[in-house]
């Protein structure tokens, strides 16, 4: 029984990178260098930490781009 649950929580935990994964794509971002996008990750959590126009900026930018690609 345990098994079957580490085995799920991996499955689990690999469709969740390759969601992440896709969403890098779908930005345009996929060949950018990965220290880049870690950076760009990194600057975004701490604006949308500090400051919550940001954020909702941000926000309504990948809702109106998940809108406009129908996914």
């Amino acid at each position: 029984m345990r098994q079957a649950s580490q085995n799920e929580a991996r499955r689990k935990d690999a469709h969740e990178k390759i969601a992440l994964g896709g969403l890098i794509a779908k930005a345009g971002l996929r060949y950018e260098k990965r220290a880049l996008l870690f950076g760009l990750l990194i600057d975004g959590k701490e604006r949308i930490r500090t400051d919550e126009k940001e954020r909702a900026r941000l926000l309504a930018l990948g809702e109106k781009a998940f809108a406009n690609d129908g996914n």
